[in-house]
């Protein structure tokens, strides 16, 4: 019997070839196996019985790191054209060969970098070992693969490796199949690998991590070249050291990741479970956020007035040596490892990006020669539900793709979010996120994104024809993709965010969705600044259906940081100009002169949009509570205004249940002046020419979030508990929108609602509306794997671009 095996999936770098031969030496199989790039192909000889038990371990046995998503069988004839003749053994030294990969178009999975196995970690403090404390250490099994790729399929000479011939010993392994580290392309050792030093100073190799280790203990920092790019490293527990580290990267709240050296030191830290310690000591080794415990041994400075750790375990070689090696210094078992970049630029990944920004804020750089091809910065994720609820989708994942149906046709690049940007290459019917790339406002970062989408067409050998953006005529990201020689096509950023959502759940064409896309800040097909909407969705076009109360949003860039600026220009349209400023001036926002300034710039329309910016809502509530007044970084006065409320419920020990009764949710009649703007949103010009069909509904309905502020301010006003408030905030939202979820089914008679958007970060918010949307027999689409966030957008973006491609727009 003859068959040709093909195998789709994440197949390369991943020992699948080495595992096929072992599988086939076991099972008596003669033939060969070989990379095609979109594919392994294996062309497999033998009885019918030793082929049939060949193939089923190909499929119940693969490498620990492969996903395989489709295998194929197909009889072949000795001989035949077109097809490769099967050596016989006495045409070769085995029955069985690896041979030369090959080119071929077709859908290309490629492996993200995988973190050390634990084999590996144990031969690095092996003294016995040849590669005992070397930094590069990895096998079939784990190692660099995105980072270090230069094209497809996989091999030794398309990486940044094969710029380090293979000694001797490491060739020995990498060609015989008995081995851990046969097929492994990044091998190495001690004697040929790559080196790490210091840039600046003469230590290299052991010198070089001892010095950097001294400098660490001593309340140091230092930058270290990992897999994807440079870390800023301090000791977590020196509070002086952490503190001038924030004063360094000009970075006053937003809490710092850190590294811990084992599992031990999680559970002494923080409080874990079973399910996520699984994955934060799995192959993947992402961030992952966690309660502090009381008594920990960390710094307040780490993550100030945060009751969670952004907490990650050593995943590369020198990292490991960081905590642990062979000299007398002693490490804290807690470090914070926190990208290194200035404020607004990408990751570092070489010496000259170091050397030119990092050089101010770290005392040493420890580097290393192996290039870095592809930036990856970490993977943040929460958990709901006992499931992963991803923060920032990056090493480890990416370029992992969304599969949706066959019915996507084509090659689409979508640039992403200017905010927290991750791009996406669609190719068919797979959907390829970027590694998170960072805010576009930089141009820098702008620079990266140019690179990183070349790199990522090459590796998945991809020629778009369309590129996908947001509408916003003033994003970075809209510049970059219309200087890119392709048509462009505009995705309204709410509508992508509910189509991520959609694909993410590899959603059914057919269907619609009620869709919740609650966020900061995303320009409207009107003109005006949306982020609380409420849309009726497909693939193919959305309607804006409702939305939150629209504000003005007085003082531009600036008023997105100063949520006081919001809660000023609400609390002006509840009471009125005259009568707000007493309330104003007791509740502690601003100076009555200043509020006085705010409102002739509103009436003059001096840097001042129409928003109903759901994320400014929450900016503004903050403020009116005492809670936070302005943000150092974004999301600050949000999850703050988060924090409080979960600090109330936690003591009063309730358990977030669903609503009590939905009596002030309602659609809103009595505001002459909401029923202007809807008038003037319904006569706006939509954009119909390379633009996704929008449509605005014509009476919007909308969650009446002005008489929630209003009771909340008189309530804090009264002298009530701002946490309880904050709490009431959170689930009064939640039921105003599964209100408005009720009265669009009863017009429509859609069952499924979709939630995202940034806000929908909020455990807590999204809790309340899960559980409430389910209560009420709704269909829940929610986000798993990719960020709800703008770092999420591109794969809607890239969907709707799919679309216009089959519809020849």
């Amino acid at each position: 019997m003859r068959v040709c095996i093909r195998v789709f999936g994440i197949v390369q770098g991943v020992g699948f070839r080495p595992t096929v031969k072992r599988h086939a030496d076991a099972c008596d199989i003669a033939g060969s196996v070989s990379n095609k790039g979109p594919y392994v192909e294996i062309f497999a000889e033998g009885s019918e019985e030793c082929v049939n038990s060949f193939i089923k371990q190909i499929q119940e046995e693969p490498p620990k790191r492969a996903v395989i998503l489709k295998l194929d069988v197909e009889n072949v004839e000795s001989g035949e054209d077109g097809i490769h003749k099967v050596e016989s053994e006495t045409d070769s030294k085995e029955k069985f060969q690896i041979i030369e990969s090959e080119k071929e178009e077709g859908e290309i999975f490629v492996s993200p970098d995988i973190a050390i196995c634990p084999e590996c970690k144990k031969e690095l403090y092996d003294k016995n070992d040849r590669r005992y404390l070397h930094p590069f250490i990895n096998c079939t099994c784990c190692g660099p693969r995105l980072t270090i790729l230069d094209s497809m399929p996989y091999d030794r000479v398309r990486t940044s490796m094969g710029e380090f011939p293979m000694c001797e010993k490491c060739e020995y392994e990498y060609t015989h199949a008995e081995t851990r580290r046969f097929d492994a392309q990044p091998v190495c050792c001690n004697d040929c690998g790559p080196e790490v030093y210091l840039l600046g100073r003469k230590e290299r190799g052991a010198n070089a991590i001892r010095y950097t280790r001294k400098v660490i203990s001593e309340g140091g920092i230092v930058a270290v070249k990992g897999i994807g790019g440079f870390h800023l490293c301090c000791d977590a527990a020196k509070e002086e050291t952490v503190a001038r580290l924030r004063q360094r990267k000009k970075r006053p709240m937003k809490p710092f990741a850190v590294m811990m050296k084992d599992l031990d030191v999680v559970r002494r830290e923080c409080e874990t479970e079973p399910h996520l310690e699984e994955i934060l000591d799995g192959h993947q080794k992402p961030i992952i956020l966690l309660p502090k415990k009381e008594g920990g041994t960390l710094c307040e400075s780490v993550a100030p007035d945060n009751p969670k750790i952004g907490v990650m375990l050593p995943y590369a070689p020198v990292q490991l040596l960081l905590f642990d090696y062979q000299d007398e210094t002693k490490v804290s078992d807690c470090l914070v490892m926190t990208s290194a970049n200035t404020s607004g630029a990408p990751i570092c990944r070489d010496d000259e990006d170091a050397l030119n920004e990092l050089s101010g804020l770290c005392d040493v750089i420890l580097s290393h020669d192996r290039k870095i091809r592809l930036r990856a910065d970490d993977t943040v994720m929460d958990f709901y539900r006992g499931e992963p609820y991803m923060i920032r989708r990056s090493r480890g994942y990416a370029p992992l793709p969304f599969m949706m149906g066959n019915e996507f046709k084509g090659q689409v690049l979508a640039v992403g979010g200017e905010l927290k940007n991750a791009f996406c290459i669609g190719k068919n019917q797979l959907f390829y996120p970027s590694p998170y790339i960072g805010d576009m406002g930089d141009v820098r970062t702008v620079k990266a994104l140019k690179e990183s989408v070349k790199r990522m067409e090459e590796l998945l050998e991809t020629k778009p024809q369309i590129v996908a953006c947001d509408m916003h005529p003033s994003y970075n990201t809209r510049a970059a993709a219309e200087e890119m020689g392709l048509p462009v096509f505009l995705v309204q950023h709410h509508y992508a965010h509910i189509l991520s959502c959609m694909a993410e759940n590899e959603w059914t064409t057919e269907k619609k969705v009620i869709g919740v896309s609650f966020d900061g800040t995303g320009y409207g097909t009107d003109g005006t600044i949306w982020g609380g909407e409420i849309l009726l969705a497909d693939y193919d076009s959305f309607t804006r259906w409702g939305c939150i109360e629209p504000f003005a949003q007085t003082g531009g860039d600036v008023s997105a940081k100063e949520g006081w600026r919001i809660a000023v220009s609400l609390l002006g349209k509840i009471y009125g100009k005259e009568n707000a400023l007493q309330i104003i001036e007791t509740l502690g926002l601003c100076e009555p002169k200043l509020a006085k300034l705010q409102f002739t710039m509103e009436e003059r329309g001096i840097n001042t949009v129409q928003s109903t910016s759901a994320g400014r809502l929450f900016d503004a509530v903050s403020a009116i509570l005492d809670i936070r007044k302005s943000s150092t970084f974004e999301g600050e006065a949000s999850t703050s205004l988060q924090f409080a409320a979960e600090k109330w419920l936690d003591a009063q020990k309730k358990k977030i249940a669903g609503s009590e009764d939905f009596a002030e949710s309602g659609i809103i009649t009595d505001y002459e002046e909401l029923k202007s703007i809807s008038d003037v949103a319904q006569k706006s010009v939509v954009e119909k020419n390379n633009s996704i069909n929008q449509n605005i509904k014509a009476d919007l309905y909308y969650l009446p979030t002005l008489s929630l502020v209003k009771e909340l301010a008189e309530r804090k006003l009264a002298g009530e508990n701002s946490n309880q408030l904050a709490l009431h905030f959170h689930r009064r939202l939640a039921e105003m929108i599964v209100s408005a979820c009720e009265k669009a089914r009863e017009e429509t008679g859609i069952n499924t609602v979709a939630l995202s958007g940034g806000v929908y970060q909020n455990k807590l918010l999204l809790d309340y509306s899960v559980t409430m949307l389910e209560e009420r027999g709704f269909h829940v689409l929610r986000h798993h794997l990719l960020p709800p966030n703008d770092g999420g957008i591109s794969l809607g973006q890239a969907v709707a671009a799919m679309r216009s491609l089959q519809k020849g727009e």
